[in-house]
Order: C-alpha cells, then structure tokens, then sequence
C-alpha cells in the first residue's frame, strides 16, 4: 500500500516516501495556551491524529514519532498572567491540561513528543547564535535579533516557495511592521528583549529577552524529530508568516538552500466555515470544544471534522453535528445488533471483503473511508439477516479496522447508545422496558403507554424491533 499526501511545497500529490521507514516523523503546530481551544484549533489536530493513526497502520506503532508542540511563550500568556498576578506557568499548565483533556475527547492520540517552548531555550539560543555566525540573522542596537530575509531568498524566490508567492508580493500583501531597527521590511524578530514584568531568559549574545515565534519550532521540531522531517503539518493559516519562516531560518542555520532540507513534505488543512462568515468574538460565533463537549459525545465532533476533506472548507452548522450523531447512531446500532459475531484479525484480503484504507492512502479521503464504512455496513445487514455468520464476522472486523485509523467505532455499542448513564439510572430503564414488554405481552396498552411516557421523562429513547426493546439516551441539546 502506498501513501499519496497533496504537499504544499511543491503543489502537487505525490507518493510519500520516508528518509527512514523505521523512524518515520510527523510535527504539527500546536497550540498557544493562554485560553480554550476553539473548533477550528481542533480541526488539525484531528486530522493528523488520522494521518498519525495511517502511519502507524503503514510503518508500524513503534515506527513513527509524532510531536505536537505547545507554545508557552507569547504576549497573550503574559497579559493573562499579568491579570490574575500569577507566573505564566499557572496559565499554561491550566490551558494545556484542559487542551489535552478537550484532545482526548475527541479520540485524538497523544503525540508521541509534546515539547514545550520554555524546555527548549537553550535550542533556539543555540539556533540563533549559529545564524548570527552565518550572518543569515542581525543584533540590533535595542536589542532584537532580526533574520536576514533578502539574504536568505537571494532573489532565487525559495523564501516564498511554501507560499507560492514572491518576496515583494508577501511584504506588500502582510502587515508587515516598519521599524527603524530593521535593515529591511520583510526581516523577522528571532529574540526580543522583556517587557517589564514579563519573563526574561538569557539570551543570544548575553541578550536577556525572549524568543520570537517562528524560531520556537524550528527549534523544538529539529530537538525532539532531528532534521529532515518527513512531514510538517498545521492549518492553512500557518504557511505564511510562520512554516515560510521556520524554514527559512532552519535552513540558513543550517547553510541549505533547499526547503526540504527541513520538512520533506507539508500538508495543510483548510478553514472552518460558520454560514459563509469566519468564526471571531465580534461576530460572537466562536465555538469552544470544551463547551461542545458538554453537548455531544466527542465521538459526533470527530465524525462531524472528518466529514469534509481535511483540505477543503469545511461548513459548521448545528445540522453537520446532528447528520454525524444519527450517522453514528446507525452503525453503533448495527454493531449493537452483530454483537455477538465474533471478531476476527483482518491482514490484507479476507475471504468474502477486506481492510480498505484506499480513500486514506489518497491524500486522506475521509469522506470515501467513512463512504466505505457504510458500504461495508450494508453488506453486514445483510449477512445479519440471512445469518451468515463467517461472512458477517469478516464484516464486522473490517468496519473496526477501518474505524480504528479514522479514531471512531471503537465503544462498546451499549455505552454509546447509555452515554455515561450511571448504573441507577441503567437499573431504573431497564426495570421499566422489562415492565413494558410484559404490559405489551398482556396486551395492556395503557400500562405500556404510562411506562413509555415515563421512559420518556427520563430522557429515554426506547427502539421497538422483532429482537425486542433497546434504549438509548436522548440527546439533550
């Protein structure tokens, strides 16, 4: 089986291939913990958890090493601290346990490295002293430590190649900051010095600041994955200013002038869509996880985020999160009712069908692997009917496979359909549905009536079929 992956660097699908298919290595941007996370930060991460769960099918669990890293330092963090009259680590440790937590919830993975930016000072220091050497990077008189931009494009256009665009067309389309200290427009900071009150570090050149963004992963990704990563994801959002700077400045330190020097292939995920507008607090439409969560089982928001191409926009509506729900309500019921068919291991071709990952292998088609899900699922009714067990049991174990690298299907069917419902509440629904079905039997349909309506009180579904009565929590929001 092979990988095919759109890489942004060059534009075009092509076959992914590892510098080392025993050590294969996938860093994503993570994220700034000074607040929750919204929908849309979820949306990397779920599609790389898919791409990382791919992997591991493809080169094996121990063969592939994923960071995602946390960013710890940055004015938003300092503020907030500032506010609440704590260091910053009380803010970040706050956020990146509930980040993790809100993650976990939605079947992500943990990476393998989470890398934090304040264990990696002496990194970036290192990293921007040897650019100082290399002259790719600049002190300032007030302190900063500026990368070379001009110097490191040398009018060859490789400073612009992730963002397909040219150098003069990046500074005039950016709101790029015109400072004095700089010796050209399109120049980055790498160091910064202190604000009163915030946290100092010492610095390149006996400098005591801290570090700019860019030079944060850079650092991290080459500590924890050493160079070249094989791939370097995150949103759209990130080609330009931060993956174009990362490896520009990784390069120059490094003296490569090829951007594959640093990340051999970059993938990129689209944008969240909300009703033709963008998400923002003055249109009032952010979307929190750690509120969705409370809403919906995680299961529904994964399935609802895999439900568009990882590349494409993606609309999120209140309709998406229902349609996903009643999606998994389907297959969960359908697990449900193959309960009892055995489980089998499936390598390759089984001996009526077989694992599918075709659509994944395809630039991760989410959409076609969740299309043959459902194929497969059909073809499993009808085994149930005709009670086929061998061919069902080959069924059932390709549905769990194939659900098992999308991260979905994995419950047990009776938990999904009880959502967290405690043991009193299961005995109390299940003493009625037992009374139920003998006021059904006695033909006393008023009694039946009462129990349901009381089923019904306790926010009780219950599902009438020729097996008998089963139940499932109602959705509440």
């Amino acid at each position: 089986m092979k990988l095919h992956i759109h890489d942004t660097l060059s534009g075009q699908k092509v076959e992914f291939k590892p510098n080392n298919p025993e050590r294969v290595t996938l860093y994503v941007c993570g994220p700034t913990v000074y607040n929750y996370a919204h929908i849309g930060n979820a949306r990397p991460v779920v599609v790389f958890d898919v791409l990382f769960r791919l992997l591991r099918h493809l080169y094996g669990e121990d063969h592939v090493v994923y960071a995602r890293n946390i960013t710890d330092v940055d004015d938003k963090i300092n503020k907030k601290a500032m506010d609440e009259g704590v260091d910053i680590s009380v803010i970040t440790n706050r956020y990146a346990d509930i980040y993790n937590a809100d993650m976990a919830a939605l079947n992500a993975l943990p990476p393998t490295y989470q890398p934090r930016a304040t264990d990696h000072m002496p990194d970036m220091v290192a990293m921007i002293e040897d650019l100082i050497e290399r002259k790719a990077a600049y002190v300032t008189d007030d302190g900063e430590v500026l990368f070379r931009v001009a110097d490191y494009d040398g009018g060859s256009g490789r400073y612009g190649k992730l963002a397909k665009r040219s150098l003069d067309d990046m500074i005039a389309g950016a709101r790029v900051e015109v400072a004095e200290n700089k010796d050209a427009a399109a120049d980055f900071v790498l160091w910064k010095p202190s604000k009163p009150g915030e946290p100092v570090w010492p610095g390149p050149q006996d400098l005591p600041g801290r570090p700019g963004w860019h030079i944060e992963c850079s650092a991290m990704s080459e500590a924890v994955l050493q160079l070249p990563i094989d791939i370097h994801g995150g949103g759209q959002d990130l080609i330009f200013p931060h993956h174009t700077n990362e490896i520009a400045q990784s390069c120059a330190a490094h003296g490569h002038s090829d951007p594959a020097a640093y990340a051999r292939y970059w993938m990129h995920n689209g944008f969240l869509d909300f009703s033709g507008e963008k998400m923002s607090k003055s249109l009032g439409n952010v979307v929190l996880v750690h509120d969705l969560i409370k809403d919906y089982p995680g299961e529904v928001i994964r399935w609802a985020l895999l439900s568009g191409h990882y590349r494409s926009p993606l609309n999120w509506t209140p309709e998406l999160l229902e349609q996903s729900r009643n999606n998994l309500d389907k297959l969960y019921g359908l697990l449900r009712r193959a309960v009892d068919v055995p489980v089998v291991e499936v390598k390759g071709r089984g001996q009526y069908t077989y694992v599918n990952h075709q659509s994944l292998l395809e630039d991760l088609n989410t959409p076609g692997q969740i299309s043959n899900i459902f194929f497969v699922a059909n073809s499993l009714e009808k085994a149930l009917g005709e009670k086929n067990l061998a061919v069902a049991s080959d069924l059932k174990s390709n549905i769990l496979e194939m659900g098992l690298v999308l991260g979905i299907l994995q419950q047990d069917p009776e938990a999904w359909f009880k959502q967290g419902a405690g043991d009193d509440l299961t005995a109390q629904v299940e003493a009625l549905i037992a009374a139920r079905a003998v006021a059904r039997a006695e033909k006393n349909w008023p009694e039946a009536d009462r129990i349901r309506k009381e089923l019904d009180a306790l926010n009780i579904e219950v599902m009438d079929s020729a097996g008998g009565a089963s139940w499932k929590v109602k959705a509440t929001n």
